[in-house]
């Protein structure tokens, strides 16, 4: 990541979409289809996103607030739910810690893939924002928002206080007039190939000392060593990355080591965290208290509801702590323990009983996501209005209502469905439908006579 933003490739990325960003609709598109894009770590998109778009929809009248809702909210939905991001190697730890607590031997990357198709959140989150900005309505506090940024152009609120915005520098997303678009993306396409033939060749080496010679892709994901395939994937995306900047005399061999050095160090706090999750994990293994509440609720809860529970008990967690993965490293250890504990008292078979373990790790993992999406002192929250120009408590007040809605449309729509052993399929057929439903049902347009000849060409 810090060789590519120090490259400009994160910056040609987002360049090349701006073209494209014509009209008010087509600008919040835009801007939902770069934090697509940049989804390989969530601080590199809130800061790129949000700089670089920020001139384009300022012309286009789309007020700072509706800017920085996209941004967050294409930021840690995006990052968590990938297959290759800053995000996942934190999350398979963690996974497979819980997993070595209860004795499985399941492999923690192929549950982490399982999980994906149950985190309603995230991808609910994600095609909210792009029904919301392909029609053009809002409610609640983000219709006010646009309707002043529309009728009196004022894009921010008259007592908007801003942030110190450190964000422009060239240190992180590089020199404008270097930024192209392939220094970004095949340095990315690197890592996930990577990643994927080494998942596939650590898989097949490890069937073949089991003496398996016939199997299939979830055999071989089951057995592949993750860890092993991300480094790989990672250190092979590096090279290449540095090969192309000093080739074409962009980055010096210097530079673009100390680039490489500067993206180890935004990681720093992620590695406290990590350290610091293992050493909670110890503790709360030692103090036993996994078993301590699970003595409490055991019997006296349905384990088909543990999923919602979980989610909802993320979510205001992670809300109140405005940490994501702290919210996780407090809860694996407690949750996976539980889930194994009340599915054994209950004598569900081992396919039921790892069906509710599934759900409960996408619970932790989407339920935290969205107690940091509405946090006010999360960090991808505050980010995210630092990089767009907007003033946090307005960026925190007009998302809070879409946040919310969100989430209480997939908790009841996904995990109690869920619970019913409906197909998460369904359940997010249903949530779309239902998100749809509300935009067009409780949404209004800001000002459809203004929207009509509001554009780039216009403005100029």
């Amino acid at each position: 990541v810090g060789i590519i933003s120090k490259g400009g490739g994160t910056r040609g990325i987002a360049n090349s979409l701006v073209k494209f960003a014509r009209t008010r609709r087509s600008g919040m598109i835009s801007t939902w289809v770069s934090g697509l894009i940049i989804f390989f770590d969530d601080y590199a998109n809130t800061l790129v996103v949000g700089n670089l778009m920020r001139p384009i929809t300022d012309k286009l009248k789309i007020s700072r607030e509706k800017l920085s809702f996209i941004v967050d909210a294409t930021a840690a939905p995006v990052a968590s739910i990938f297959i290759v991001s800053s995000w996942i190697g934190y999350e398979v730890g963690l996974i497979q810690d819980g997993l070595t607590m209860i004795g499985s031997t399941a492999n923690a990357y192929s549950i982490f893939l399982e999980t994906i198709r149950y985190r309603f959140y995230p991808i609910a989150m994600l095609l909210f924002v792009f029904f919301i900005s392909f029609s053009k309505r809002d409610f609640g506090p983000m219709l006010k928002a646009e309707r002043r940024a529309l009728e009196t152009g004022e894009i921010s609120s008259v007592s908007s206080v801003f942030a110190t915005d450190f964000t422009d520098s060239k240190e992180y997303l590089g020199e404008d007039v270097k930024a192209k678009w392939y220094n970004g993306v095949i340095p990315i396409m690197v890592i996930i190939f990577g990643t994927i033939a080494g998942l596939i060749y650590t898989g097949i080496n490890s069937l073949e000392e089991q003496g398996i010679t016939s199997y299939g892709i979830k055999e071989v994901i089951g057995n592949s060593d993750s860890y092993l395939a991300l480094l790989w994937g990672s250190f092979a995306a590096c090279i290449v990355a540095i090969i192309m900047l000093t080739s074409q005399r962009i980055l010096t061999l210097r530079k673009a080591i100390d680039a490489w050095f500067s993206g180890i160090r935004s990681m720093l706090l992620a590695v406290i965290i990590l350290t610091l999750a293992w050493g909670i994990g110890a503790v709360t293994n030692e103090i036993k208290t996994a078993d301590y509440i699970i003595s409490l609720i055991s019997e006296s809860i349905n384990p088909r509801f543990l999923p919602v529970i979980v989610f909802l008990v993320c979510g205001l967690t992670s809300f109140a702590t405005g940490t994501s993965w702290g919210t996780m490293a407090i809860m694996f250890p407690i949750v996976i323990p539980l889930s194994a504990a009340v599915t054994g008292i209950y004598e569900y078979s081992i396919e039921d009983s790892s069906l509710i373990l599934v759900g409960v790790i996408s619970s932790v993992l989407a339920g935290c996501v969205w107690g940091d999406h509405c946090s006010p002192i999360s960090d991808t929250t505050i980010l995210s209005s630092m990089a767009s120009g907007c003033d946090h408590i307005d960026h925190v007040r007009t998302q809070l209502p879409y946040a919310i809605v969100v989430g209480v449309v997939c908790m009841t729509f996904g995990d109690i469905l869920s619970a019913f052993a409906v197909s998460p399929y369904i359940s997010i057929f249903i949530i779309i439908a239902l998100l749809v439903g509300i935009v067009y049902l409780f949404g209004k347009r800001a000002n459809k006579s203004l929207e009509k000849s509001t554009s780039i060409i216009s403005s100029s």
